[in-house]
């Protein structure tokens, strides 16, 4: 089970759109998955439409008329996706437990009775760095930070760094931090000048993913439901579930380090002019695998190229080189039918240079590729 809070002291930068969507969009991958909101605001609950009679203020107060158990106040808003509650009493712990030994280990201990439940926890913070917070980031294996295009959204991960690093000394905690670039505008100059002084700023803790300026994802707060259930053709759904597989990728391990492989120490052959005979048949044979990703992209500041060979995933073997204004990925196929996207600064297209394709479902096109077979 992974638990992954969603934090930014920041307010307006995505926080709580990014907790809805991005368990929507995992739900929608099959991952069973639950939201807890622990932001008094309640911005999760009333962004779905759901009842705040009984929250998690419930479960970790000691003097609530009602005491409950978590498992008592989870609500379904649809297949996979479970929420837990907040209101305005949640507020009110910080006071209340302000004197209690332990008091940062309620939400651990509250979530230890949910083991081997879900897949993912996902915990919507409030935007301040406080108890419930700090509750949330002991909870927690990683936590993801929505990172809008302005200098105080860059200021608030800083602070959160901070947080990290008091949780790792003081109670003993890793949690692994992730940047996600939220509200991105492609029209302005402003946005890849902030885009790439975050890059600079905080190198591997980027995700790959981008989510940009979409009008749906405000509407369908509105309504009361995820973007992909207001209308799951818009950007703004297919930027989610784009991060939805990057995170499962993650615990796949496309994104993890490659092992370094032990050389292996091979004997002289004898004959050493059949030894390079048979390198030249090998080397020719190789090259004839090899399939080349090119798209011409001269405003790119990064291009991946994903599809069914590499089950969709996003890492570093599909990253593309630049070459000029060109961007060129080389890879070894077996011979088959394959269909593919490139993915330029997080925005998903079909190869422009090709024109075999077909729709997938999400309002836009997959390029087709079929490998032959050599000879």
């Amino acid at each position: 089970m992974k638990i992954i809070s969603v934090a930014n002291q920041k307010g307006g930068c995505g926080k709580t759109t990014t907790a809805i969507n991005l368990v929507s969009a995992l739900a929608a991958n099959g991952k069973k998955t639950l939201l807890i909101d622990i932001d008094p605001q309640a911005h999760a609950t009333l962004g779905l439409n759901r009842d705040d009679k009984n929250s998690i203020y419930n479960v970790i107060s000691k003097i609530a008329p009602r005491r409950l158990a978590l498992r008592d106040i989870i609500q379904r808003v649809d297949t996979n996706f479970d929420i837990i509650p907040s209101n305005v009493l949640v507020g009110t712990l910080e006071q209340e437990l302000a004197d209690e030994i332990g008091r940062e280990m309620k939400l651990v201990e509250s979530i230890a009775t949910l083991k081997d439940t879900y897949d993912y926890i996902i915990i919507d913070c409030p935007p301040s760095l406080g108890f419930l917070t700090v509750n949330a980031l002991r909870a927690s294996h990683e936590i993801m930070i929505p990172v809008e295009m302005s200098r105080f959204s860059v200021q608030g991960v800083e602070h959160l760094m901070d947080i990290i690093s008091l949780i790792r000394d003081r109670l003993n905690h890793p949690v692994t931090p992730r940047v996600l670039i939220t509200m991105f505008d492609s029209r302005l100059r402003h946005s890849f000048a902030m885009l790439d002084k975050i890059k600079r700023q905080f190198g591997d803790m980027l995700l790959t993913t981008i989510v940009h300026t979409n009008v749906k994802l405000k509407e369908s707060v509105v309504e009361g439901k995820p973007v992909m259930a207001y209308d799951k053709y818009c950007r703004g759904a297919k930027d989610y579930y784009t991060l939805a597989k990057e995170l499962i990728a993650f615990e796949g391990g496309a994104f993890a380090p490659k092992q370094a492989v032990e050389a292996v120490v091979v004997a002289p052959v004898e004959t050493v002019e059949f030894s390079a005979r048979m390198t030249d048949i090998v080397t020719r044979e190789m090259e004839a695998m090899v399939t080349t990703f090119s798209i011409n992209a001269p405003e790119a500041h990064s291009v991946y190229v994903s599809g069914s060979f590499n089950a969709w995933a996003i890492d570093e073997a599909c990253r593309l080189t630049r070459e000029g204004d060109v961007w060129t990925a080389r890879m070894a196929l077996p011979a088959g039918l394959y269909r593919y996207q490139f993915i330029v600064d997080g925005r998903w297209q079909a190869d422009p240079a090709h024109e075999r394709r077909e729709s997938n479902g999400f309002g836009d096109m997959n390029s087709i590729l079929e490998v032959e077979a050599h000879g």
